[in-house]
């Protein structure tokens, strides 16, 4: 319930009451309305912002990756920009946080540096010799990073080494050294105590920057084209009188050989010659002491031939006593069998001679008996040349083929010839 006064002000003041009062439904919707779309706007710029810090840090994870790897043969220097100090670490991988680390890989591996410029005596920049000549040099100087050293010199070294601190040093002694020597010197005598001189000189420069020096090579050297002219010539001309001095060196020492070969010879042959002497003295004793042994047995040797030929003498008659009684045993014995031979021989004849007058009288008898048994037996003699005969018979009873061979006339002088030759046959066996 209000109290108050009925004043101007409280008037205003009611009235703002219930203006407000009024109004307050309306308000209220409206509020709870511009509260939400506040609301929705507050979280759409909460996620865009997220996503905009994610994106920063995507990016700063690609262009500063928090983990760095130090390769086999490399050291990795971690240096930290807020303190300044520094972190060495070998092969592996090493945690960066942008901002905060940086790394630096220096090698540990030896590292080969070769003046090419300075190669060649028309290069552009050649050695100076003490004559004033230009001449080239193929020198290779081997260095590396001494590891003892890295933490404290680090931070000292240029990003390439080789070029800043290496490539200055050795030129500065390089030609300091070539100008003390001469051509000839550098080409050929003075070579090693020139590499010496330079490796003496260049270690302490190069140790000092945190360098280790591994070695210096000097290759080939390039000479002036007149200098090397006049030094081929020189060089002819040494080589000649080199080549006589010891030609005659080789003379004279063929000579003292000839003159060594001769006494040698010498001695040679009067050794041989005493040797032979010796020989033939020994040779003679020995045959005269042979002989006492070798005559008495030479005599028994004789003796023992003799006997020999006696015994083979004696053996050969009786052998040629037993050869002749063989012999004669032997004909006695042909002859008794030729004898028996012979009479078998006349025994046989004999019997067949009278078997064969015994058969031709049977077979006289029997032809004289059937004297167509002749005819038969030519028949079957021709049987196989004549297969059909036809002839009359003889009208007298004669042989039937008296007709086929010209008649009784030739068949009679046929007969007794036939009859002879049979009677001379008979006779013969």
């Amino acid at each position: 319930m209000d109290t108050a006064p009925n004043t101007p002000n409280s008037r205003l003041t009611r009235l703002a009451q219930a203006t407000r009062r009024t109004l307050g439904g309306g308000a209220s919707a409206l509020g709870q309305a511009t509260g939400g779309l506040a609301a929705g706007l507050f979280s759409a710029r909460r996620g865009l912002l997220l996503l905009a810090g994610v994106g920063t840090l995507g990016w700063a994870l690609v262009n500063h990756p928090p983990l760095s790897t130090v390769s086999a043969g490399e050291v990795g220097l971690r240096s930290n920009l807020l303190t300044g100090g520094s972190t060495e670490f070998r092969e592996g991988s090493v945690l960066l946080l942008p901002g905060l680390h940086q790394l630096r890989r220096l090698p540990l591996r030896d590292q080969l540096y070769r003046p090419t410029e300075s190669a060649s005596a028309t290069g552009p920049s050649p050695f100076q010799s003490v004559e004033g000549l230009s001449l080239g040099v193929d020198l290779s100087v081997r260095w590396a990073v001494d590891p003892a050293k890295l933490a404290s010199t680090a931070r000292s070294l240029p990003s390439d080494i080789g070029q800043d601190i290496v490539q200055p040093a050795v030129q500065g002694v390089v030609y300091k050294t070539m100008a003390r020597y001469t051509v000839r010197e550098i080409f050929s005598s003075k070579r090693a105590d020139i590499q010496q001189q330079i490796e003496a000189e260049l270690r302490p420069k190069l140790a000092a920057d945190g360098l280790v020096l591994r070695s210096v090579q000097i290759g080939k050297v390039d000479l002036p084209a007149d200098y090397r002219r006049g030094m081929d010539q020189l060089l002819s001309e040494e080589l000649s009188s080199e080549k006589m001095r010891y030609t005659l060196e080789l003379k004279e020492k063929q000579v003292k050989q000839t003159e060594l070969e001769a006494q040698a010879e010498k001695v040679r042959r009067e050794t041989d010659a005493e040797a032979a002497a010796r020989e033939q003295v020994i040779a003679a004793k020995a045959q005269e002491e042979a002989m006492k042994h070798v005559l008495p047995f030479k005599q028994k040797q004789i003796e023992q031939r003799q006997l020999e030929a006696e015994a083979e003498k004696v053996a050969r008659i009786r052998t040629a006593e037993g050869s002749a009684q063989a012999r004669r045993i032997e004909s006695q014995g042909e002859a008794d069998s030729r004898q028996k031979l012979a009479d078998a021989e006349a025994y046989r004849l004999a019997k067949v001679g009278q078997a064969n007058a015994e058969q031709m009288a049977r077979e006289g008898a029997l032809v004289t008996r059937h004297p167509l048994l002749i005819q038969k037996t030519m028949a079957d003699k021709l049987s196989d040349k004549i297969q059909v005969i036809i002839a009359p018979p003889p009208t007298n009873g004669d042989f039937l083929g008296a007709a086929l061979i010209g008649g009784m006339q030739k068949t009679a002088r046929a007969t007794p010839a036939a009859d002879d030759s049979a009677a001379q046959e008979g006779a013969e066996q």
